[in-house]
């Protein structure tokens, strides 16, 4: 596979076989993130479950300290008043039948749906729609809730909702390659902490298999699972 001159020599400055902990990770994204526009950091975490067992499908929400640094758009399923609630709170679209009939149609110009309990019976004949797009609202995750001011100002603020893919890894934006170092350490870490806490009873052996850090267009670089208090 061809790689450009930037990746090249980004590639460089990263040796594959060592694990960096996390603070050196970091720095080698960032100074590797020379794309034109500002590259988003990912974490890549590779854990010792078996996403086909429901009891180790892991999945959650954690509130990032410093947010992922752009602006989310979410849409909230309500009727009235909670629609009226949830554009006080900072939605960007809120309302019943008209968003049901424009996802249907093909809109998803939003990155999160929240959705009161009584309105799931009918948003939920459009999962084959919006579970491809990881948009479908669960309770697990809190996007399933009476209280759609709070869970608007939650997703402003920050708060992200992950899962384990069917390889087993989890994957997630933890903020953008212009952002301080230290910014960007503490939210891997409040990803890792939430990670590490739910960890599934029934997972035997080693949990985090791995670690990689990675801007949009830069190298993967490895981090240190010890080092990072991930075992």
């Amino acid at each position: 596979m061809a790689r450009s001159k930037r990746y090249t020599a980004a590639s460089k400055k990263v040796d594959e076989k060592k694990l960096y902990t996390l603070e050196e990770a970091v720095a080698r994204v960032k100074d590797g993130a020379s794309a034109k526009f500002n590259e988003s950091v990912d974490i890549a975490i590779r854990l010792g479950v078996d996403p086909k067992k429901a009891d180790q499908a892991v999945r959650g929400t954690v509130a990032l300290p410093h947010g992922i640094g752009k602006a989310v758009r979410v849409l909230v399923i309500a009727k009235p008043p909670k629609d009226e609630e949830a554009k006080a709170a900072g939605a960007d679209h809120a309302g019943f039948q008209d968003y049901l009939t424009k996802i249907q149609q093909g809109w998803a110009d939003i990155d999160v749906i929240i959705a009161t309990p009584d309105v799931m019976g009918e948003l939920g004949k459009l999962g084959k729609v919006l579970g491809p797009r990881g948009l479908m609202p669960n309770p697990k995750s809190g996007t399933v809730t009476a209280d759609v001011a709070k869970a608007v100002k939650e997703v402003k603020a920050g708060k992200i909702e992950f899962r384990v893919d069917k390889a087993g890894i989890v994957h997630a934006q933890v903020g953008k390659a212009d952002f301080d170092a230290a910014k960007l350490v503490d939210n891997i870490n409040a990803f890792l902490g939430t990670v590490m806490r739910i960890k599934p009873a029934s997972s035997k052996g080693q949990y985090v298999k791995s670690i990689c850090l990675s801007s949009t267009m830069g190298p993967g670089v490895h981090v240190d699972r010890t080092a990072a208090g991930a075992h």
